[in-house]
């Protein structure tokens, strides 16, 4: 009969998981809150700042994403090739954007057909 307990792992020795605070949750939560009523605030005051206002929403929501993937996700304490391949997903998707603006951006304005 086996023993179940003995049983090696051949896939390599896992590191303990890091803790992290209560506390350090709660900042980041109440970072996430203020950066939510900032958007909101930019929002309302978009027609001062309009060449700059998508620039300044996409700074807060891509400063957003970075503390919910870093402390919520674990990125932060977790192994440099997820976050190789996360960094990776969001390369892909600015190449998409890319090429949705440099579509827009290049279209010839067609004339009414009366």
């Amino acid at each position: 009969m086996a023993n179940n307990q003995s049983h090696h792992n051949d896939h390599g020795a896992h590191a303990e998981p890091h803790v992290t605070p209560l506390r350090t949750y709660l900042n980041v939560g109440a970072a996430l809150f203020a950066l939510t009523f900032l958007t909101i605030i930019a929002h309302v005051f978009k027609a001062h700042y309009l060449p700059l206002a998508p620039f300044i929403a996409f700074g807060i929501a891509a400063i957003k994403a970075f503390l919910v993937m870093a402390w919520f996700m674990h990125l932060k304490y977790d192994e440099p090739s997820n976050r190789v391949i996360f960094a990776l997903g969001f390369f892909g998707l600015a190449v998409l954007f890319a090429f949705c603006v440099i579509d827009i951006f290049t279209r010839v304005a067609q004339g009414t057909v009366l």
